[in-house]
């Protein structure tokens, strides 16, 4: 790893997702980056349980910390901006260590809790409140499953914390929140930027068992032996930052009404932002906070770039008994010979308890119109075109608010033609494929440098850091025959559900 120019101002920023810590380092005014990434298990004791060990994660983001300040070398470090995957909760014991693991977005175990809250007007008030749609994803259910499932552990958690919060703890030795993590546990309420009273009674948590909730642009000083352990100067000071989803937004640069930031790796979301916030009275989208000014609105779904891993285990173990085979590369090739539509075959694919737009974690996934002459191909094609179709279901949504004109679009996905052409169609609107390499640790980054004052505006702080907000690969344009046809496809979904009504009615 290249050391930075010792003339050089230097920012970090930190990004703790679901499958890796990473951590990077960029040059005020650009020409150098420096990341490391560490992984983690993703581990799964029960069916629907998804879970992650707090220690471990820890770790993993203390070595990419040690590696970076290392490759900062003699350049000074003016800051540390955070990002971290929204809805994790953490049960900490009085002297704030952990009792429990870390349930992370995926994890469905308040499934009943959520469902029996959802259409009633409590539920409909908190979420107004919180910008937080009812999901077993949010800290709200999950706290509720513990009152009613575990009250032997709620009982002997002191702390219930988010996983930004215990990051922030190991980095700063202080318990604090911010309000963009804030607003993703459905406790929070928007226009107080405040704990829900109301919110707090269905949990049956106390007030003073939740960290106080700060702007996401406060910062503090790193910890005097952390310094000195990383070898940093004193003085650095950490910026409390965002979720990742809208520290993704800012990465992209998608910050205004109308453009429209896509990320796609294991998951998926597609979010805009706004000055203010926006509650959604139909439920399907969510608000979360981004700076003073700043607010994300979309929706997440559960199952993206996960379906093509689930195909390559299914359908291609010929592909991985192959010297360097990549399975899931080789059945997109396939997968892209088959016409759109995959010849009737339609995927709902809901592998793992499913986000927006529906926020019903109990339904199933599903592939309807299989005939004798589908092959894996079929099956591999109907997978990615059903992300695509989940997804332009959540872009319409946006579309309501804003008329889109663009997509900025991030993901690992998008390497892959098959993805690219098929999202652009299906999603009817200009897709940009952008350098997403480090988008949420860029943009954690670019946060750190506006809530430091180096930076008068978030777009600056992008510019600072050699990011061109408008940069990206050329715009494709979806051919219209191609937007048409999807659109057909999503008018025959209905159709072809209500012919399994005869089925329905035959074991009823």
């Amino acid at each position: 790893m290249a050391q930075a120019p010792h003339d050089a101002r230097v920012v970090i920023g930190l990004d703790v997702g679901t499958t890796a810590a990473k951590v990077s380092a960029f040059a005020l005014g650009g020409g150098w980056r420096a990341s490391a990434d560490n992984e983690y298990p993703l581990q799964q004791p029960r069916p629907g349980w998804e879970e992650q060990e707090p220690e471990v994660m820890w770790r993993a983001l203390h070595e990419g910390l040690v590696e970076i300040a290392e490759a900062c070398g003699a350049a000074p470090v003016i800051g540390i901006g955070v990002s971290t995957a929204l809805h994790g909760l953490i049960g900490l014991d009085a002297e704030r260590r952990p009792i429990t693991p870390l349930l992370t977005w995926a994890d469905s175990r308040a499934a009943e809790q959520a469902m029996r809250l959802r259409g009633t007007e409590l539920g409909r008030r908190l979420h107004r409140a919180s910008g937080t749609p009812i999901h077993s994803m949010s800290h709200l259910t999950k706290l509720m499953w513990f009152a009613e499932e575990d009250a032997a552990t709620a009982a002997s958690v002191h702390w219930w914390v988010g996983l930004k919060d215990y990051i922030l703890l190991q980095l700063t030795g202080e318990l604090v929140t911010e309000v963009s993590h804030a607003s993703g546990t459905g406790l929070l309420d928007v226009n107080t930027k405040d704990w829900n009273p109301e919110a707090l009674e269905v949990t049956g948590v106390r007030r003073e068992q939740l960290p106080p909730v700060r702007p996401t642009t406060e910062a503090l000083p790193v910890r005097a032996d952390l310094l000195a352990e990383l070898g940093l100067p004193d003085g650095v000071r950490v910026v409390l930052g965002a979720g990742d989803g809208p520290l993704g937004n800012l990465g992209v640069g998608a910050l205004e009404p109308g453009v429209v930031g896509l990320s796609l790796g294991t998951s998926g979301a597609v979010r805009m932002v706004t000055d203010r916030p926006y509650v959604d009275d139909a439920g399907k989208l969510f608000c979360y906070n981004l700076a003073e000014d700043a607010w994300v609105i979309g929706g997440a779904i559960s199952n993206g770039g996960i379906v093509v891993r689930w195909g390559g285990d299914v359908f291609g173990v010929d592909f991985a008994a192959e010297p360097g085979g990549n399975p899931d590369g080789m059945l997109l090739d396939l997968a892209r010979n088959i016409p759109i539509g995959a010849e009737g075959l339609i995927s709902l694919p809901f592998l793992m308890a499913e986000r927006a737009p529906l926020w019903n974690p109990t339904i199933p996934g599903a592939f309807l119109g299989v005939r004798r002459s589908h092959g894996r191909e079929h099956f591999v094609r109907a997978a990615v075109e059903g992300v695509a179709l989940m997804l332009s279901t959540v872009v319409d949504e946006l579309d309501r608010v804003s008329p889109i004109r663009q997509i900025r679009a991030t993901g690992g996905v998008f390497r892959s033609p098959v993805w690219r052409e098929i999202l652009a169609a299906a999603l009817g609107r200009p897709l940009v494929v952008t350098d997403g390499a480090d988008g949420t640790a860029l943009g954690a980054a670019a946060l750190a440098l506006y809530g430091l004052c180096e930076a008068a505006s978030l777009r600056e702080a992008l510019i600072m850091l050699g990011a061109d907000p408008d940069a990206g690969s050329d715009e494709l344009i979806p051919d219209p025959d191609d937007v048409a046809a999807y659109r057909a496809i999503r008018a025959q979904i209905p159709a072809l559900l209500a012919r399994y009504d005869e089925v329905r009615n035959l074991f009823s």
